[in-house]
């Protein structure tokens, strides 16, 4: 890298022959726009991406931070995944409007809900500035140096460019560090919420279908942005209007074929592809199963009381959703790489690139032991990623006091300063806020028998030396102490402290055992894992830059891809079925009546309204068919990774087919390997979308906002 910049357009232009693997950068899009219209698409290069102009990449927002969304009409209407604004679903959800439950419409502007919290990003622009961030970089630099001189660069870069209080400009490294790009991109800030179909549309076949196909899941929810009296961004006011967008996507109503042409636009988040064997081997063997088993712990808990009570489902069914989203992922992501033999396929790939560096005496210099050396590291340093990714699944998504807690930390290490600058009671006040919303979503008993399943596996995973001193011998009596006489598990109590807060609560706080607690496992993570484990990841990117590099370098006709990093992504293919499976072969699309053949009462997952058994019963599917069958669900060979839900699927003439919200479980293992005759992403067909919200949900004003193409 030090002496080798890319000549990314040759890259491009030699490296792609297909159209199934990959995540495209778009503002390189005439670089692959040829091998597109080899699968049938019909736009022009600027059609998709312009910077001067309106194109399909100003109806693609990133949704607040995690998901995508698309434009939908020329007021501002966006479309992303149900699950994706389960959030503020949930959020706005009471035991009387319970929205999860029974859906929501709103049927003009004046009850559409707001979500001050939210944001939608737009991309401006995306602009390859490779040269100007490796300028000055030498032979002779120390990695240090290199790094100081790119910083410095990038700083340069990002303060030249002049923008608005919303538009950020930002530098982001591609391909490992061999390339980067400069982001310009502008949040919008008044989100609010239109419609969402109940859970028994919205969320179908719950635990039970998530990453499976086939699929019945009408996973979409209808949002609206807001600006002011000039159209630009704007925190919410009551005063401000739709957005006037500068392009919005047209809705297909066209029948489709398998084998249509079909595009994903949209923000996939990480993958991995480039993973030496090692490290690949830790993920299979020891860092996923451990994973999967506290996570399994939990859902063994909580889906059962939510079942039972009302109030716990509508409290946990957002965290449900979290935990066992990534849980269910991970059981097919291992099936998939065990089926396709990836440990072979890494180490057969290994050896011919060794085989490479070893052919050419400059090769064998930059390239000859970078992958000896990743492997080494990996082994040397694996103890601490374990660590790191236990202490993730127990603080993050294991006991919820923990993290409720532990913001306390800052009355007892600051009080006299808050008391000195005058801010103690603004801190109170914040505090008070947290405790409200904590509790809102909080059940006790649930959470302390989520302590008393996940703290052994946490301390069974964790090295004696890693973990918090003495808690292995006394996790179940602190525990009993905690739930049993903490006033932070107390509402009243807490409140009571708050309201009036002294030195002598100040004394109490500070030996509170949920706070202790709390900050002892952080602190063990802080002082005796994080500070290994970044030397670590240090030592790795370097190793990782060096490695793609090579590949870059020695292997020019190699179809070659940055890995996903949540910025805006071109993935294409066809409208396909697939066969993962001896004896077994998948059709590329569901239809209504495969939701009625799982219908079961019984069954939380499969369970139906009145109202949709009744519309189904009089077949009143209006103009929303295909032969006389209403379309749910269907498969395509995109590549897609976590990010990608609520991503448009854009058919050939730029128009909205379906909304892109899953994969299916054999495409799982694609964040690390991909496998084209399994690999598939799963979308729910927009026909049903449109169906659910005119016919079910009576919103047939939202229909008129939209342009239909026939």
């Amino acid at each position: 890298m030090k002496n080798h910049i890319l000549s990314i357009a040759f890259l491009f232009v030699s490296t792609i022959s297909m159209a199934v693997e990959g995540m495209w950068i778009p503002s390189l899009i005439k670089m692959f726009h040829s091998d597109m219209k080899t699968y049938g698409l019909e736009l022009s290069p600027e059609q998709i991406y312009d910077t001067n102009g309106s194109s399909l990449k100003d109806a693609i927002v990133q949704f607040n931070g995690g998901c995508t969304a698309e434009i939908v009409s020329d007021q501002g209407l966006l479309l992303t995944n149900h699950h994706c604004g389960f959030d503020a679903i949930q959020r706005h959800s009471s035991v009387e409007n319970n929205y999860l439950k029974d859906g929501f419409w709103a049927m003009n502007l004046s009850e559409e809900i707001p979500c001050p919290w939210m944001r939608v990003t737009f991309v401006r622009e995306l602009t390859d500035v490779t040269e100007n961030v490796m300028e000055g970089i030498t032979d002779k630099m120390s990695t240090e140096d290199m790094e100081k001189t790119i910083q410095n660069n990038i700083r340069l870069l990002v303060g030249r460019m002049k923008h608005g209080p919303s538009v950020k400009v930002s530098v982001k490294p591609f391909n490992k560090g061999n390339q980067y790009f400069m982001l310009i991109t502008e949040d919008y800030n008044d989100i609010r919420l239109v419609g969402t179909p109940p859970s028994a549309i919205g969320k179908y076949g719950g635990d039970t279908d998530n990453w499976v196909w086939p699929r019945h899941t009408g996973d979409f929810a209808v949002f609206r942005i807001y600006a002011d009296e000039n159209n630009n961004s704007s925190k919410f006011e009551t005063a401000n209007k739709p957005y006037k967008p500068a392009y919005f996507l047209p809705i297909s109503m066209v029948d489709k074929e398998e084998g249509d042409f079909t595009m994903v636009y949209g923000f996939p988040g990480t993958t991995d592809q480039h993973y030496c064997k090692e490290k690949l081997d830790f993920i299979m063997n020891q860092e996923r199963p451990a994973r999967i088993k506290m996570r399994q712990s939990s859902l063994d808990l909580i889906k059962p009381a939510m079942n039972s009570d009302a109030k716990i489902g509508i409290q946990y069914a957002s965290k449900q959703a979290r935990i066992a989203n990534a849980w269910k992922k991970w059981i097919g992501q291992l099936g998939g790489l065990q089926q396709l033999d990836a440990l072979s396929v890494k180490e057969d790939w290994e050896n011919e690139y060794k085989d490479m560096a070893n052919s050419d005496r400059e090769f064998t210099n930059r390239f000859g032991t970078v992958l000896d050396d990743l492997s080494n590291l990996q082994n040397e340093n694996q103890r601490y990623e374990f660590a790191n990714s236990i202490f993730f699944e127990y603080y993050i998504y294991g006991p919820e006091f923990l993290r409720y807690a532990r913001e306390f930390g800052v009355l007892t290490k600051q009080y006299e300063t808050l008391v000195e600058k005058g801010t103690l009671d603004e801190t109170l006040e914040k505090l008070k806020g947290h405790v409200a919303s904590f509790y809102k979503n909080y059940n006790k008993d649930l959470d302390q028998a989520i302590y008393n399943a996940l703290t052994p596996l946490y301390l069974d995973y964790t090295e004696a030396d890693l973990q918090p001193s003495s808690l292995a011998e006394n996790w179940e009596k602190i525990g009993n102490d905690i739930f049993k006489n903490s006033m932070l598990m107390d509402l009243e109590s807490v409140n009571s402290m708050l309201d009036n807060f002294n030195k002598k609560c100040l004394k109490k706080l500070q030996k509170d055992p949920a706070l202790q607690l709390a900050e002892q496992v952080v602190s063990a993570y802080l002082t005796k894992i994080r500070p290994s484990f970044i030397s670590f990841t240090e030592k790795e990117e370097v190793l990782m830059q060096t490695y793609v590099e090579g590949i870059l370098t020695m292997f020019p006709d190699k179809k070659t891809w940055a890995d996903a990093n949540s910025t805006l992504r071109i993935a294409y293919g066809r409208m396909e079925g697939s066969a993962p499976h001896d004896g077994m072969k998948y059709t590329h699309f569901t239809t209504i009546d495969g939701v009625m053949q799982k219908y079961d009462p019984e069954n939380p997952d499969f369970v139906l309204t009145d109202r949709f058994i009744e519309l189904y019963n009089k077949k009143d599917f209006g103009q929303y068919t295909q032969d006389g069958e209403l379309w749910v669900c269907f498969t395509a060979s995109n590549h897609t990774t976590g990010g990608n839900s609520g991503s448009p699927v854009i058919d050939g003439k730029g128009r909205l087919m379906g909304i892109n919200f899953d994969r299916s479980w054999e495409s799982t293992m694609s964040d690390f390997m991909f496998d084209e005759s399994r690999c598939r992403n799963i979308a729910v067909d927009i026909r049903y979308v449109l169906w659910v919200i005119d016919k079910y949900g009576g919103a047939t004003h939202l229909i008129d906002e939209m342009e239909l193409a026939r």
